[in-house]
């Protein structure tokens, strides 16, 4: 349900554990990082930005990243892990209505572009450039397309959904692809919220014609 919200929330007695000094230092580094994108791609950002941004020394800096790829790559993993949380709306939907599922499961990815949409085009961008980032994409792409797959097998298997093309992996991998370049493009242009409920509402009706052979 890919398209790329933090990490799930910690646990109770996690989010009691005192953050070190060198958490918080990192995630100065990553929110200066983040507010910067917005603004510059990768490459227009120096070290020193980042370093007067976080409040730190160069030399503290590459104590904790060795590169301004490092940092993105950071990044990105945060903000992969709020895209697999709204993959599972769908990918374990227990009894809600596939129609649903699906709908929040694209509402979420798409409200996670709209947060994240600097990081995650700079990502996009570098995958191209970047060995760890493209690597990084790599088993992203893979954990999404085999749960989806795994899913409309199951859905298949069950009845639910209509045979479709034979490979599932085919089709998870070609919807998947679809939902990045919409919202890679959707956050390109300004927030409109009339325009963000129509592309989930067209994204939502192509899921469920070529999985469930439905518009709802």
């Amino acid at each position: 349900m890919c398209c790329m919200s933090q990490r799930a929330p910690l646990s109770s007695a996690g989010s009691r554990r005192k953050r070190s000094k060198g958490d918080l230092t990192s995630q100065a580094i990553l929110d200066t990082a983040e507010r910067l994108l917005e603004t510059k791609s990768l490459d227009e950002i120096a070290v020193d930005e980042l370093t007067s941004g976080a409040g730190i020394s160069r030399s503290t800096f590459y104590f904790h990243f060795e590169s301004r790829e490092a940092v993105l790559y950071a990044l990105s993993e945060r903000v992969s892990e709020g895209l697999y949380e709204s993959a599972a709306m769908w990918l374990r939907r227990g009894s809600e209505p596939p129609a649903d599922s699906i709908r929040r499961a694209i509402a979420a990815t798409v409200a996670l572009w709209r947060q994240h949409g600097p990081v995650l085009r700079a990502a996009v961008r570098a995958r191209d450039t970047n060995s760890m980032m493209r690597d990084f994409w790599a088993d992203v792409a893979h954990r999404f397309i085999d749960s989806t797959a795994q899913q409309i097998e199951i859905e298949r298997a069950a009845g639910v959904a209509v045979p479709g093309p034979p490979n599932a992996r085919m089709l998870a991998n070609v919807l998947i692809s679809m939902n990045e370049s919409a919202c890679y493009n959707m956050s390109l242009g300004r927030k409109s919220a009339a325009r963000d409920r129509e592309l989930v509402e067209t994204l939502t009706s192509v899921w469920l014609r070529s999985v469930y052979g439905a518009s709802d």
